[in-house]
Formats: C-alpha cells, sequence, structure tokens
C-alpha cells in the first residue's frame, strides 16, 4: 500500500503559551519542535505531511515550515476555521471565539488526506519509536475492516505532566492490548505526590496512578473516521455548543463514544518515552535541554534538515 500521511494538528492559537508556539525555536539550529516530528516521520516511511493551521497563520506559516521541509517531505495544508464545514442550517454563534475542537480539525482535512493516516499535536514531541510503531501499523491498516480497526500510541501518565501548570489528558483503560475506555480530563497537574486532577478546575485534587496510560492525540485512522465526525457534528453544534460557548469537540471523546457503541475497535501501542511539549512558556527550557540532550547521544543531528 501507499505510505501513510501524517496530519499535524497546528492551528491552535496558543493561549496558554502567550505567542504562537508552533514557531518558537528550541533545537541547536534553531528547529522548531515540530520539525523534530516531521522529521521523525520521514525516517518511519510517512511520504505526506498535512499542516492544519488557522487560515491567518498561513504566509507565516508556510515561510517558517513548510518551505524548509518540503524537499524532504510531499507537503499540504488545510485551514480551521469557525465557518468550515459547518452543516446546513447552523452558523457560528455570536460571540464564539474558541474553534470547535481537535475533531472538527480533522474534519477539516479531509480533502487533503487519502488513505491511513496518523494525526498529532504540533507542540508534542513523541519520541522517534512511536513514529515507528505508527507507521508498521497503518501500513497494515484497511477500510474494509469492520468494525475499523484505529490505533493510539499510549504514554505514561507520569510521563506527560508538567509543572508549569494544568494540561488535558485522555485517559485510558486497556484490555489485552486494545482501548477499552477513555475519558478526556481538563485539569490534569503535577503534584509532588505525583499526578491528580480535579473535575472542575477547583483546588480539590484526585490522584492519579503514574503509570496510568493517557492519549497524546497521536492516533491512526482509516478514512472511514471522517464520516463518522460529519455524522456526529451536527448533534455537536445543536447540543453541547448551543449550551457552551466553549465547548470542543475533541478526538478522544469522539473515540470513546465510538467505542461504546461498538463502531470501532483500537489498538493501543504503549511507548515509555519520556513526552516533551510546550502548553506553557515555562516549559520551552525543559523542551530546549531534553532535544539538547538527545542531539549531543546522537539521536538527532546538530541540523535537522542538513
Amino acid at each position: 500500500m501507499n505510505d501513510p500521511t501524517l496530519v499535524i494538528l497546528a492551528g491552535g492559537l496558543s493561549r496558554r503559551y502567550g505567542s504562537l508556539k508552533q514557531i518558537d525555536p528550541i533545537g541547536p539550529s534553531g528547529e522548531f519542535l515540530i520539525d523534530y516530528s516531521v522529521y521523525d516521520a520521514v525516517r518511519a516511511g510517512f511520504s505526506r505531511v498535512v499542516f492544519l493551521i488557522a487560515p491567518q497563520m498561513r504566509e507565516e506559516f508556510e515561510s517558517a515550515i513548510g518551505r524548509r521541509v518540503q524537499g524532504h517531505i510531499d507537503v499540504a495544508y488545510a485551514y480551521q476555521s469557525l465557518d468550515s464545514r459547518l452543516p446546513e442550517g447552523f452558523s457560528v454563534p455570536a460571540g464564539r471565539v474558541r474553534p470547535w475542537g481537535t475533531a472538527h480539525a480533522l474534519l477539516c482535512c479531509r480533502d487533503a488526506v487519502d488513505g491511513p493516516f496518523a494525526m498529532i499535536n504540533a507542540d508534542d514531541f513523541y519520541g522517534a519509536g512511536a513514529f515507528r510503531m505508527m507507521s508498521a501499523a497503518l501500513r497494515a491498516a484497511g477500510d474494509s475492516e469492520r468494525p475499523p480497526r484505529y490505533y493510539m500510541v499510549g504514554y505514561r501518565l507520569g510521563n506527560t505532566v508538567t509543572g508549569a501548570g494544568r494540561v488535558c489528558r485522555g485517559l485510558c483503560r486497556t484490555k489485552g492490548g486494545f482501548l477499552d475506555y477513555i475519558e478526556e480530563f481538563t485539569h490534569v497537574v503535577k503534584t509532588p505526590d505525583g499526578p491528580a486532577y480535579s473535575l472542575d478546575g477547583g483546588e480539590t485534587l484526585r490522584p492519579l496512578p503514574a503509570d496510568t496510560t493517557v492519549s497524546m492525540n497521536f492516533w491512526g485512522f482509516t478514512s472511514g473516521i471522517f464520516d463518522e465526525i460529519e455524522r456526529r457534528f451536527p448533534r455537536f453544534l445543536a447540543n453541547e455548543a448551543a449550551n457552551d460557548n466553549q465547548a470542543e469537540m475533541l478526538v478522544p471523546n469522539l473515540v470513546g463514544k465510538m467505542l461504546r457503541e461498538g463502531l470501532c475497535s483500537v489498538e493501543v501501542m504503549r511507548s515509555e518515552d519520556v513526552w516533551h511539549g510546550m502548553t506553557y512558556r515555562a516549559d520551552r527550557p525543559e523542551v530546549i535541554a531534553a532535544i539538547r540532550a538527545l542531539t549531543d547521544a546522537g539521536e538527532y543531528p546538530e541540523r535537522l534538515w542538513g
């Protein structure tokens, strides 16, 4: 089959970071975090990358990232705005600023994707091994399996929290190597006693086992996922979004609903790599140090793209 495609969700507005973190240099030669994901994907056999961005980011993003990787991998762009792919009969509510979420972002990539693909966040470092596992899985995937089999790279929760503030994590329960249940927690924090969460963002924290498998939005899908999102998007707009101007349609929640309805299976490939991400500006020094250490160890060259 054809080499798989990588979809990188880079349309976030970086509110907690304070600037456009997608193009904040962290590598020894000015590389961005997203450069390392593309580099690892190329080494793993991905032949195409689709950057999902906000329309107003196009010129800056293409100049900073797209042009320097396009000689190494086929590059395409997709765009997410509030009025992108809105179903008939719906309009953008007054006062709505936040994008519709990662599931809607994925839907905006539909015309740029042909065949099995992986999706990741632009501001997370996943590790080279994760891309190798996902590439191998997607090469064996097919659209004919019913229910469809999807894939997820899971991480140890203790390896994915930051001391800089709260993060969102999809907490998973697995059975026999497959995802049994997933729930998105939006207020997960690092404490001296380990990871913890609050249901409402308040001060009451409940501990979480550090070895819990979590989703970092590294998913592998076949093309049927687009039909599923399109079918469910009007329901989301009419219910959750109609009652909450901050509501988002998130991929982990979408997959969780499909699992409960028997509409898919999800093979979980566990990574023991330490996650690095730039949710907050305070995360930046740690990410720079981690990339420096990996470079010194020979995992990456001093200059990724030569």
